[in-house]
């Protein structure tokens, strides 16, 4: 009886610890606001940020720190759902932040994210900001939890569904996409540098708008990193592939050169062009805008298969149509210049991330 109860006892612990994500939580953690002076008193999220990240140039919170943050937080509402779970937002010390949810079998993506949110030197205004991640273990089902900053306007794509903006505050949404792109794609040189990321993912709902409505990039399950010793793509292990509507022809038909990190970039910025048609179009110049249309709504159904997008922007080589009424706003008929420039089908001749962000500061 005694054997019997031993062998019961370790199936149980193998079984919990397979089912307890990327890493074990420590009893202990729990506790670790006691043992942390810097989580007691009346610290805010973004206090706490800035003492771990001055003078370091990491972009993370210390592991306990972040596991303490997740154990104080009430969930209050769904925001948001996607192929990975849903988006939370929650409470943590009368703060709101936003909990992406990962189902367990998504332990990849949640890991990667994480991985990428904590690249060193990546903090920026125009990146999301990230808090914490955490598995939530409860001895049969795991929850994979990501904590950033909450933004209460949404992704663009719920903005511009609900809203139409003027020149002025379109050239800054853009600038800001731009800006936050461009911070991705450069690479810092040092001993704490950063790498050269792609995102592979960028579309109107992995971008936030921020309160004073400019915008940040989110969603970097996807993300790639540039190893400049080794001159190689530091690429996801996961299955998923980025949102067919915006990807770039090169992508759609097989011809990217994946072993060469500026192809990356190049597909990034034929997305960027896509998000740029999408702000513009809802552009209210003298009370005349369109009604917000994802790129390439009037040439293929709502979830595109690849072949559908393969055929209209590699074959027939289609791109979103500028309206007529843009030549006439100094602003519109410039952005529109850039976007076309985004698109080209030839990656080489895209401009490059950097070089838009100048051209649009150029314009404020």
């Amino acid at each position: 009886m005694l054997l019997l109860a031993l062998f019961v006892g370790v199936l149980m612990l193998g079984r919990r610890k397979r089912n307890s994500g990327a890493r074990q939580i420590l009893p202990e953690d729990s506790l670790c606001g006691a043992s942390y002076p810097i989580l007691n008193g009346h610290t805010t999220i973004q206090g706490l940020i800035e003492m771990s990240t001055s003078g370091s140039g990491s972009s993370g919170l210390p592991l306990l720190v972040q596991r303490s943050i997740a154990r104080q937080i009430q969930l209050v509402d769904v925001i948001g759902k996607g192929r990975f779970g849903e988006v939370w937002r929650g409470r943590w010390r009368g703060e709101n932040v936003a909990v992406k949810i990962f189902s367990s079998r998504e332990e990849c993506s949640w890991s990667r994210e994480a991985e990428i949110y904590q690249t060193i030197m990546l903090r920026h205004e125009n990146i999301l900001g990230f808090i914490a991640a955490d598995n939530k273990d409860n001895g049969t089902w795991t929850q994979l939890w990501l904590v950033t900053d909450y933004h209460e306007n949404g992704s663009l794509f719920d903005f511009l569904t609900a809203r139409c903006v003027d020149p002025d505050t379109m050239l800054e949404m853009a600038f800001s996409i731009a800006t936050g792109l461009a911070h991705l794609h450069m690479d810092i040189v040092g001993t704490r540098g950063k790498p050269a990321i792609a995102h592979r993912d960028l579309k109107s709902k992995n971008i936030l708008v921020k309160s004073n409505l400019t915008c940040c990039i989110g969603d970097l399950g996807l993300a790639v990193r540039h190893i400049v010793a080794t001159d190689t793509v530091d690429q996801p292990s996961t299955h998923r592939v980025g949102t067919k509507r915006y990807m770039a022809p090169e992508v759609l038909d097989e011809t990217i050169n994946v072993s060469q990190f500026d192809s990356f970039k190049r597909a990034d910025v034929y997305a960027l062009g896509l998000v740029l048609w999408e702000i513009a179009r809802r552009c209210n110049v003298d009370g005349v805008y369109d009604e917000y249309q994802l790129p390439f709504y009037d040439v293929v159904q709502p979830d595109p298969t690849i072949e559908e997008m393969r055929k209209v922007v590699c074959v027939d080589q289609h791109r979103p149509s500028i309206p007529s009424r843009w030549i006439a706003c100094d602003t519109l008929h410039a952005i529109s210049k850039v976007m076309k420039e985004c698109w080209y089908q030839h990656p080489a001749a895209r401009l490059s991330s950097l070089r838009i962000k100048k051209t649009l500061a150029n314009l404020r």
